[in-house]
């Protein structure tokens, strides 16, 4: 099997040898790191297992023929017909947990495990998988010719080669049905049409967000709770959408993240009104939540005289505003925030000329080194 062919199926690993892929256990997406693996089965340990599929699709099944499975091994399971290949993924203790997770009942209806490959079951599968980004550009040309607003991101073969599933987008309800029958007509497979979302669509591409890391949905997000531009609000981020948007061109998941630890924080902090002193109206600009600070403006439109204070000082002031009084200042000696730095240029690290002043020294030994050299050979030239 082609090494690309393992890397769509959520696998960075490369060799196959006896049905079993190498480095099993941390190499998939939505990957989950069996803590439990080495331990030995009881009576208690369940007879399902987790088995991947192309990118992030995952499902449960039974062992109902006590085979001796571990991660990593391809196995051929009960499929709507026929039968399907994928890789196990998940064995043990933490398989409940999974289901439970994910919502999943345990009452004896999931499907089985048929068996362990063989080599014809990798070979059609092979022969199956090298044609889905073919079928996928040619779907995507009928569809635009069909006039549908949608958009196919994804096909994935059944293992037998009998079936396929396409992956699509669409904001609205899709009348789909004469799509469904002209795809049957020229690939001669089952049709089955999967409708999914950006956020989905991005874990089942992945990528690395702008964080450095793996895309959340790819890695280990199952569930995508709504996020909305209050949120962000909330944290006081400035609302740029290039920024605050993920590769799915949706507001980023990881918003969500610390919402809860910004709103119990923002309950300490005074109302957003503008403060009144001696030399003038002071205007509400912004907070540093953790800090505990609030910034001030003395013109309503522009930054003028921009001063921060604390929470408690801002209370403070204005509690003497509603006694209709005046504060002569917004800072006192006491509020008066220290700035403290982390690191000190001690040898010119943060010098913008530090290169030049590098370059021309050098330039100077070597000259020098260099006439120093002629000198020597002249008199030895003299002398003989």
């Amino acid at each position: 099997m082609k090494n690309e062919d393992y890397t769509l199926r959520g696998c960075a690993s490369e060799i196959l040898k006896g049905g079993k892929v190498c480095n099993p256990h941390s190499c998939n997406k939505l990957n989950v790191f069996n803590e439990l693996r080495n331990y030995p089965e009881s009576v208690n340990t369940p007879d399902i297992v987790e088995v991947r599929f192309k990118n992030t699709r995952k499902a449960f099944y039974k062992n109902a023929n006590n085979l001796s499975l571990t991660e990593g091994d391809m196995v051929a399971v009960e499929a709507s017909p026929g039968h399907d290949i994928g890789i196990i993924s998940l064995t043990g203790e933490l398989v409940l947990n999974q289901m439970k997770r994910k919502g999943v009942p345990y009452d004896g209806k999931l499907r089985v495990i048929y068996r362990k490959v063989k080599p014809i079951d990798v070979e059609k599968w092979e022969a199956a998988t090298e044609l889905e980004d073919q079928i996928m550009l040619k779907t995507r040309q009928i569809s635009k010719k069909m006039k549908l607003d949608m958009k196919i991101g994804d096909v994935e073969f059944q293992g037998d080669g009998t079936k396929a599933i396409f992956y699509y987008i669409a904001d609205k309800r899709v009348d789909f049905r004469e799509l469904i029958r002209k795809l049957a007509d020229e690939f001669k497979i089952r049709i089955e049409m999967r409708q999914i979302g950006a956020r989905q669509e991005a874990g089942r591409i992945g990528g690395i967000g702008s964080c450095g890391r793996e895309l959340c949905c790819a890695s280990w997000m199952s569930d995508f709770s709504s996020v909305s531009t209050d949120t962000a609000r909330d944290q006081q981020l400035s609302m740029n959408p290039q920024k605050l948007a993920g590769q799915c061109g949706k507001l980023k998941c990881c918003l969500n993240y610390e919402k809860e630890s910004y709103i119990e924080a923002l309950r300490d902090f005074p109302p957003k009104t503008a403060l009144e002193t001696e030399g003038g109206t002071a205007y509400f600009m912004k907070i540093d939540v953790f800090k505990g600070l609030v910034w001030y403006s003395f013109n309503k439109h522009s930054l003028v005289n921009v001063t921060a204070i604390p929470v408690s000082r801002v209370i403070e002031i204005l509690e003497i505003n509603k006694k209709g009084k005046k504060v002569d200042k917004l800072k006192t000696d006491e509020s008066e925030p220290t700035i403290k730095f982390d690191y000190d240029d001690v040898v010119g690290q943060e010098s913008i000329t530090r290169f030049d002043r590098t370059k021309s020294k050098k330039r100077k030994k070597h000259s020098k080194n260099k006439s120093n050299f002629n000198k020597k050979n002249s008199k030895e030239d003299e002398k003989t």
